[in-house]
């Protein structure tokens, strides 16, 4: 039962996916509270603390669900192995549920929660919040605008320069992890291509691993041909020592080229208010240029808005308004994944009939 007052949230994680996304977002939401946050990690329930001193501090999922009559929301923002589990666990208690990207380990999976979750009437999004990076936005609006013309390629990057395998749980092998970069950084990048270009016809991918001792793919390419006609082409990768654009995308009146990352995630790490006077604005020497050849000009880039992820869970509790991830687009996702790792193994294109 949803209360009158402020939206009670508790949070089931608290790594960098609830400590610099979901709890800023949340503590910073009018109609929302920060209510509790489940960490078995001593150092984490510190820091906890220290941001959030009124937030109670859990150390089990079992203790928030023992809660839940004090609960109006749950995030899963756990490994990807715990996702559908902890979900379930929610929709069984009765409780709205965000579920951080990844939605699942697979598109199986994600469909059977997502079916659980309409049988049992309760609200399901996902946390894709690279919908609302600053430069997907301004891309969005340029394609809205007509000003690239008809857009026939659609380049995007994601790279970073980690020649170190991290120790977590990301590069962890088998099915049940989500592990490696396609579902990490992929997920993101197949996504905005979906809501850009819509649905694809086929699929192609190489996947490598190229650090020492890695045991997942931590370098992929992954080419979508899209129903419309819009060629998709993405890279993802831990060992980049020159980062190439983060966006081209070309249209027959004109391109568009943008490099460097949404400051939203470093500002929020850094102690940042969500939707303070600013967010999410950038400086005009990280513009991305907009035209032909030596004829191309800074455009403005929209500001970055994480925190209408979270106003639109609002919206949709209180008002019946939509919600901010409907779960069959994560789906579709997964399915592009799912598609890309039959392509790498087989080296060939995946026709993708849905």
């Amino acid at each position: 039962m949803v209360s009158t007052d402020d939206l009670r949230v508790g949070v089931l994680g608290y790594g960098i996916a609830g400590a610099v996304f979901h709890a800023p977002l949340i503590a910073a939401t009018p109609g929302l509270r920060l209510s509790a946050v489940v960490t078995a990690n001593p150092e984490r329930q510190a820091a906890l603390r220290e941001r959030h001193p009124d937030t109670r501090v859990l150390g089990s999922a079992e203790d928030l669900f023992a809660a839940r009559d004090e609960l109006d929301l749950v995030v899963v923002a756990t490994p990807n192995r715990t996702h559908v589990p902890l979900a379930l666990a929610a929709i069984e208690a009765g409780l709205p549920v965000v579920v951080d990207k990844p939605f699942a380990p697979s598109a199986a999976q994600a469909r059977q929660l997502t079916e659980r979750a309409g049988a049992a009437g309760v609200p399901l999004t996902v946390f894709q919040n690279r919908r609302w990076d600053n430069d997907f936005l301004t891309i969005r609006k340029l394609v809205q605008d007509g000003r690239l013309g008809r857009v026939h390629r659609f380049e995007s990057r994601f790279e970073r320069w980690a020649p170190a395998p991290w120790d977590n749980w990301r590069e962890l092998p088998g099915a049940e992890e989500a592990g490696g970069i396609l579902f990490d950084l992929g997920a993101h990048l197949i996504d905005q291509a979906l809501q850009l270009f819509g649905p694809v016809t086929s699929v192609y991918a190489e996947l490598g691993q190229v650090r020492a001792g890695v045991q997942v793919d931590d370098d992929a390419f992954v080419a979508l041909t899209h129903r419309g006609g819009v060629r998709s082409h993405l890279w993802m990768s831990a060992l980049s020592a020159q980062l190439g654009p983060r966006f081209r995308v070309l249209g027959d009146a004109a391109g568009y080229t943008k490099f460097g990352l949404d400051p939203q995630e470093d500002a929020m790490a850094a102690g940042g208010i969500p939707g303070s006077p600013g967010w999410g604005t950038e400086v005009q020497s990280a513009w991305g240029q907009l035209g032909v050849g030596a004829e191309a000009e800074p455009v403005p880039t929209e500001p970055g808005a994480y925190q209408d992820f979270y106003a639109a869970v609002v919206a949709a509790l209180r008002a019946g308004g939509p919600l901010p991830v409907e779960p069959a687009s994560a789906i579709a996702a997964l399915e592009v994944i799912e598609a890309a790792k039959r392509s790498a193994e087989s080296n060939e294109p995946v026709v993708v009939t849905a």
